[in-house]
């Protein structure tokens, strides 16, 4: 398996679903992990994962994104940025080394910006797409206001494309979050290629320990890593449009903001006395634990949202956009309540507020609704079917 990030410690939703699939996989797999990591520190981490991995490989790549290396192989090779800050020097041979020390069934990539890293061989090579990164990155192209970066971007962009197209041809099998993804691949390729929904899930035993302790001001949180472009544009999009609604017909009410490494944009916020920005907490079950209701209006980016999710395992009603429940099978109004333009959002938000029955028949029907079907025991076993009609056993 290759992976972009060590999955470990558990704050991106990419690390979430990879340690948890290990956790799940490891008693009936051998797993060789390849992983990424940026600085000499996180080494320590991998001891998390050993009791799951047969064997784990670090890979080095630059610690910061927007390192002359990646720039200057972006503007003289035919890769985008996103594949060049991810592509390690030497990697390709050490990887190449160890398949040909070792008999492997089949090759695990998590995204495709890491399958450069994988050298040509006769092993069948399972692509999981987390996210169509194409969508995210134009959306943020579109959005920039920097005349000279956007037309930098917009190129990128095109190379983009290119390459998740080539690389979802390449693969033997893909892996989708959702039926969306799914359904927009299968749009883009010629290659017929069989695609499965493998989503992503939540611990139920872990966050079904959350005990309410809901404070008098009515609470609204918003989750999300501001590493990943989707979750700055979200919570943006909330403090600018929605909030200023909900506070003119609940003056008392509170916003938490939580994610790991806000920016300086998303820290100046809590100016607003209205408003806490926490970034990263050590327990996320805290933040849901005081939160009356979690609001998502995540409007560009695709994949399975951890943070909805995580919310409804813990009795958190959820309101979103339709992109923010998108790839969860959800009944609006029953499950969640779903509104796409910041006053929609507003007046739902305001609603659950009020209303504390409306609060327990969502926090019941979403609890539900996680238990059945993104238990990661559930979804680790459609992988584990996966791989094993993928690498013939």
């Amino acid at each position: 398996m290759l992976t972009p990030y060590l999955p470990y410690p558990l704050l991106s939703g990419g690390q979430i679903r990879t340690y948890n699939l290990l956790k799940n996989l490891k008693d009936k797999h051998e797993i060789t992990l390849f992983a990424l990591i940026k600085q000499e520190k996180e080494k320590k981490y991998a001891k998390n994962l050993r009791r799951f991995c047969k064997k784990i490989v670090l890979l080095k790549r630059t610690r910061k994104p927007w390192h002359l290396r990646n720039i200057l192989l972006a503007g003289v090779t035919p890769y985008p940025f996103l594949v060049t800050r991810n592509w390690p020097i030497g990697a390709q041979k050490i990887i190449k080394k160890e398949i040909e020390k070792e008999r492997f069934d089949l090759i695990h990539a998590e995204t495709f910006y890491m399958m450069p890293n994988i050298p040509e061989a006769d092993i069948p090579i399972l692509l999981a797409e987390q996210t169509i990164e194409y969508l995210a990155f134009l959306d943020f192209t579109q959005k920039s206001k920097n005349l000279f970066l956007k037309a930098f971007l917009y190129f990128d962009v095109l190379k983009l494309l290119l390459w998740e197209k080539f690389y979802w041809q390449k693969a033997s099998r893909l892996v989708t979050m959702s039926q969306e993804d799914r359904q927009f691949i299968k749009k883009m390729i010629k290659k017929q290629i069989k695609i499965d929904i493998v989503a992503n899930g939540v611990d139920i035993d872990w966050f079904e320990k959350t005990k309410k302790r809901l404070p008098k001001k009515p609470t609204v949180l918003f989750v999300g890593t501001f590493k990943w472009m989707p979750n700055i544009d979200a919570v943006e999009f909330l403090v600018e449009r929605i909030w200023p609604s909900i506070k003119e017909k609940l003056p008392q009410a509170q916003l938490k903001i939580v994610g790991f490494s806000p920016t300086k944009k998303i820290k100046g916020y809590a100016k607003d006395s209205s408003v806490i920005v926490e970034g990263k907490i050590d327990d996320i079950r805290k933040a849901y634990q005081s939160t009356h209701v979690l609001l998502a209006p995540i409007r560009s980016g695709k994949g399975t949202r951890y943070k909805v999710l995580e919310a409804m395992a813990t009795g958190t009603p959820v309101v979103a956009t339709r992109l923010g429940v998108e790839g969860i099978d959800i009944i609006p109004g029953k499950h969640a309540l779903v509104a796409d333009s910041a006053k929609g959002l507003a007046y739902k938000t305001i609603k659950v507020l009020k209303n504390k029955s409306l609060q327990k028949k969502l926090a019941q029907a979403g609890k539900k609704l996680v238990s059945e079907k993104y238990n990661w025991e559930v979804i680790s076993g459609e992988l584990d079917r996966v791989y094993k009609e993928l690498g013939g056993n």
